[in-house]
């Protein structure tokens, strides 16, 4: 019985088909074909709507990722412009009659030593064997000597890396050299019977003729008292081994012979 059922329902549909009743009933009803018709145009602007949210979605991302780049660009911007604005700023606040800064850019090339991230080249050549100060913004990062006539940059938490500093409003006088840690820098030879607490902010005093003085260096963050003299620990402002460009400063002084070519000349005209 069903198959009987299902061979006569074949068999109107194909005659449905082969006298194109279909066509007929489409033309005689015009509300299936509109119908249809609604279909597909709903169908066509959902379609269309999901690809505009797909591609608006990316856009967006791309804006995104941009965006990120451009503020990663501002900030390195702005970080280089506080570095040459500090820069001219100590350079214009120096006595001119006193001394004659020469400040230069300075860009690490490698590690001299793999075991040790505190010792670097530096793209510079160097002649004499004067002691350059390394600066990085408004901060001492360490010293500058020379190696087989090439910069060599001892940074902060080097052994060899020593300079003099002022600590506290009271500016007491201490050198700087590397902690047992690594991480932090000792200040040695301060006064026994200075004050000194921890919070106290240490820069370069300028005595020693490698900085000039004002440079930020750290905070206390310990301090011990030996038999003959007083230590303390800082915490330095800079993180050097990160820095890929650096600032070296050399300090020149008159000349002796400068000062004492006019006084030559005012005792011969003296004894004339």
């Amino acid at each position: 019985m069903r198959k009987f059922l299902f061979i006569i329902l074949f068999l109107i549909i194909s005659l449905l088909y082969l006298f194109e009743i279909d066509n007929l009933i489409i033309k005689k009803f015009t509300f299936f074909n509109d119908l249809k018709l609604s279909y597909i145009n709903k169908v066509i602007g959902i379609s269309t709507t999901v690809e505009k949210y797909f591609n608006q979605a990316s856009t967006i991302e791309e804006l995104r990722i941009q965006n990120n780049e451009l503020k990663e660009y501002k900030i390195l911007y702005t970080a280089t412009q506080k570095q040459l604005d500090t820069i001219k700023e100590f350079v214009i606040t120096m006595d001119a009659d006193e001394s004659k800064p020469n400040i230069s850019l300075a860009k690490v090339l490698s590690y001299i030593n793999f075991n040790d991230f505190t010792k670097v080249w530096l793209d510079q050549k160097k002649d004499d064997n004067s002691i350059l100060g390394l600066i990085t913004e408004e901060y001492a990062a360490g010293i500058v000597v020379n190696q087989n006539g090439k910069s060599v940059a001892l940074l902060n938490g080097n052994k060899e890396c020593s300079y003099a500093v002022f600590i506290g409003e009271d500016k007491i006088p201490g050198i700087i050299t590397s902690s047992s840690d690594g991480k932090n820098l000792l200040i040695k030879y301060i006064p026994i019977w200075s004050e000194i607490k921890i919070g106290d902010e240490v820069i370069t005093s300028g005595m020693d003729n490698i900085f000039f003085e004002g440079l930020k260096v750290g905070r206390i963050v310990e301090e011990n008292t030996l038999p003959d003299m007083r230590t303390a620990v800082i915490k330095p402002y800079a993180n050097v081994l990160k820095k890929k460009y650096f600032y070296t400063y050399k300090h020149y002084s008159h000349n002796k012979k400068d000062i004492e070519k006019p006084i030559e000349k005012d005792t011969k005209a003296t004894n004339k």
